[in-house]
């Protein structure tokens, strides 16, 4: 396997580790995962500093996870009340469940779904404070959930089972955290198009005293007709000295 590739696993293995683990880790578990790489010291700190900046305490206590808000805490309540009734089972039963979802037992599957539905909240508390809501964060950890109750097959045993939902749990609030900052980003570049335009077209027009067509501020701009076109139509045609001719 490329060493790259090897290490962006290995990165990952331990951040999802760490989450799992209540937002800290041990250093031995991180030499542990990335033993085949041969790391050094420093660069081993260098995970370690990747780590900390992910808010995943090393060797030490986590940082204390970002307050909820007074809405997410009053639907935080309200959806734990909700599953009150999924009480939990005994470790035995529990495990049967798990083997019989593996076979391929629907009506097992749809259990584990219940067993597993009172955990998902707690995964969603160590993604708060990224830019996703709570009951968002939940509601994609349940369609992981439900989805990856099908796909226990592979799996070497309940334990690790287990610790396979839990992952495809986390990775779908990760993908929805990294997808919702995409679009934040994508939002705010927009933006900035919008005011770089709306300002070329200002200063224009104080030089003009009129409004100014889309055609004089390409020219007088060098940015393109289209582009300007397309940024004013997004605006909803708020820009006041632009006016489309």
């Amino acid at each position: 396997m490329d060493r790259e590739i090897q290490f962006a696993k290995a990165l990952e293995k331990v951040k999802k580790l760490g989450r799992l683990q209540g937002n800290s880790i041990r250093k031995e578990q991180v030499r542990e995962a990335f033993a085949e790489l041969s790391l050094d010291e420093a660069q081993l700190a260098l995970v370690y500093d990747y780590l900390e900046k992910h808010q995943i305490g090393v060797d030490k206590k986590a940082e204390a996870q970002t307050m909820l808000s007074e809405e997410e805490t009053d639907y935080l309540q309200e959806y734990l009340e909700t599953l009150k009734e999924l009480s939990d089972i005994p470790d035995g039963e529990r495990e049967a469940v798990v083997l019989s979802s593996m076979a391929g037992d629907l009506s097992a599957q749809r259990r584990l779904v219940e067993i597993f539905l009172p955990k998902v909240p707690e995964m969603a508390r160590i993604y708060v404070g990224q830019g996703v809501y709570l009951e968002d964060l939940i509601g994609q950890g349940n369609v992981a959930l439900s989805a990856g109750v099908s796909m226990l097959g592979a799996s070497e045993n309940a334990e690790d089972a287990e610790g396979m939902l839990a992952w495809l749990i986390m990775d779908a609030m990760e993908k929805l955290i990294e997808e919702s900052a995409e679009s934040r980003s994508a939002d705010r570049k927009l933006e900035d198009r919008v005011n770089h335009i709306a300002e070329k077209a200002r200063e224009l027009a104080e030089d003009m005293r009129r409004k100014v067509t889309i055609k004089e501020l390409a020219e007088e701009t060098g940015i393109p007709e289209e582009e300007i076109r397309d940024v004013y139509r997004v605006s909803g045609y708020v820009i006041e000295e632009l006016e489309d001719k």
